[in-house]
């Protein structure tokens, strides 16, 4: 008899019965090493388009292709059996429908993506709607939107006045309407997304944006440490990975140079 474990797969269905129930856990991964110590854990493992900048040293996340996000998506799909996995559609893949779904449809066939995510709000309800239409699943995001870091001229905190907040519900309804079955709120003020929370349907996953959503979501190279460039304000180091790194290297490197490894014990 087999006593090989069954692993129940995390779905959108599973995701959007989460509502107002279970909070939500989302981290971002990039290779199938970290997506499987992730996977047991969490509900949704984002391909973020972050690894333009955490993965490949770039100042933002601009430059990323689609290619570069298919052959990232496989390669956490091969580590993790059990979380839900989202693409991070990049920038300038999505700006009119027909692109959008023949680059969906691309993805959907070359990976093992369950979903795709989208920045925009209601400017962008139009395709997610063709795409959910044509057998899509899609996340939205609205707030700080990174692919839009140039013409805004910066990362901007949205909800910080009644005006913006009614104009992020509105994206977020659009969204909702338009067949999404979550979305990402970045950046924006706590009283704001919980705002936004309350008016739609689907569950919402914060990151900047207080604790009243949905679920969360980080990217895994702030939250442990790794990245060292800058570290946001709303991210919280659970663990100080570049330094742990950095001090095995050094006993690494320095029983090297002082002929202590290897010893027999680690000899044929």
């Amino acid at each position: 008899m087999s006593t090989q474990k069954i692993i129940k797969k995390v779905t959108i269905d599973t995701i959007k019965k989460m509502k107002n129930k279970t909070p939500i856990v989302m981290i971002t991964a990039y290779d199938a090493l970290f997506a499987k110590l992730f996977d047991e854990i969490v509900d949704i493992i984002l391909v973020g388009d972050s690894l333009n900048m955490s993965f490949c040293g770039k100042e933002d996340t601009l430059s990323a292709t689609l290619d570069m996000m298919i052959y990232h998506t496989n390669a956490v799909a091969n580590g993790a059996k059990k979380a839900l996995i989202v693409l991070d559609m990049p920038f300038g893949y999505y700006t009119c429908k027909k692109d959008a779904l023949k680059n969906a449809i691309k993805v959907y066939k070359k990976s093992k993506a369950d979903a795709i995510k989208i920045e925009g709000g209601a400017e962008r309800a139009h395709i997610i709607k063709y795409l959910t239409k044509n057998s899509i699943a899609v996340m939205g995001h609205i707030g700080l939107m990174p692919q839009s870091v140039r013409s805004e001229g910066g990362y901007k905190i949205k909800g910080k006045d009644e005006e913006n907040i009614k104009s992020l519900i509105q994206d977020a309804k659009a969204i909702e309407e338009a067949g999404a079955f979550a979305l990402v709120i970045e950046g924006v003020k706590p009283t704001a997304a919980e705002e936004i929370t309350k008016a739609v349907s689907i569950p919402t996953i914060g990151i900047g944006a207080g604790v009243k959503t949905d679920g969360q979501v980080l990217v895994w190279s702030d939250m442990l440490g790794f990245f060292e460039d800058f570290k946001p304000k709303f991210v919280k180091r659970y663990l100080n990975g570049a330094k742990l790194v950095k001090d095995a290297i050094k006993d690494y490197a320095k029983e090297v140079r002082e002929r202590k490894f290897p010893t027999s014990e680690y000899v044929y």
